[in-house]
């Protein structure tokens, strides 16, 4: 993940900035949408004076990538003022692009604040089944999807990975943080926390109408993705992304999210509309 999050700076240039890099191994060959929302966040933030952090970010996904070919990222500067900068990024292979994104990055300035409470209820990380638990008896090329990912995830009632149990509603809870200690770097922080927002979100959708993610013939596809950070946060320690579905309709699942550290900072706010298709499902 480290090294994908790492770009290259092409020598390339036109009235763009312009950044190449590549993308992890996926068993299913389909580059994951949150590591080209991290990467895409990487190339602006390169172009952004030293000062400004992300605030906000609003992507659409436009095709679906290969994660066995390069990507390019070109960066437009669209703004810089006195207090805010603005930046449009496009993520291209084979010439066309996959994703497109416009990013706000601002001074930290004081002024009023509040935030949601973390719900009060939730099981600790520790008490919950990790991943090689829950998925027990699934093939081991499926399996590869889930083990190989850099973030461990834990569930909050369950997983839907092979079964959805319990009471069939739009909301879960999951535990998130990466395996391994990351560098003391900001804006890294930053981009893995965009690259796990992806991760599970979807989910609250499935859920709510008892679909797992094993589900023969089932194809879920990220259509937009908004994200909003509002603290500074570590990822390589745990964090609880909440999150609920407020609306399913006509092929296309609405969810949101957000995620608190482990003490109740609200760290960040995620919304995202997905494809779900489902077999022979009515209404």
């Amino acid at each position: 993940m480290l090294a994908v999050l790492d770009l290259e700076d092409s020598s390339a240039r036109t009235t763009e900035d312009i950044f190449t890099g590549v993308s992890q191994r996926m068993p299913l060959g389909r580059v994951y949408g949150g590591q080209v929302l991290a990467q895409s966040l990487v190339a602006a933030e390169r172009t952004i004076p030293e000062g400004r952090t992300v605030h906000s970010m609003h992507g659409y996904f436009l095709r679906p990538g290969d994660a066995d070919q390069g990507i390019t990222f070109s960066v437009d500067r669209i703004h810089d003022g006195r207090s805010f900068a603005t930046r449009r990024t496009q993520a291209f292979q084979g010439g066309v692009p996959i994703f497109s994104a416009i990013a706000s990055f601002q001074d930290d300035d004081p002024g009023l604040e509040h935030q949601a409470q973390l719900p009060g209820d939730l099981p600790e990380p520790e008490d919950l089944p990790d991943i090689e638990e829950q998925l027990t008896g699934l093939h081991p090329m499926s399996k590869r999807l889930f083990t190989d990912r850099p973030v461990d995830v834990r569930h909050v009632p369950s997983s839907i990975y092979l079964r959805v149990e319990g009471e069939r509603v739009p909301r879960q809870a999951v535990w998130l943080r990466t395996r391994r200690r990351l560098p003391d770097d900001a804006a890294l922080h930053r981009a893995v926390l965009a690259y796990l927002s992806d991760l599970t979100i979807q989910e609250s959708i499935l859920r709510a109408h008892g679909v797992a993610w094993a589900t023969p013939g089932l194809k879920v596809a990220s259509l937009d993705h908004a994200m909003w950070w509002h603290r500074p946060a570590r990822v390589d320690e745990w964090l609880v992304y909440v999150q609920e579905s407020p609306s399913a309709r006509g092929g296309r699942g609405l969810a949101q999210g957000r995620i608190f550290t482990r003490d109740g900072v609200l760290v960040a706010s995620v919304a995202q509309e997905v494809m779900v298709r489902v077999p022979d499902a009515a209404g």
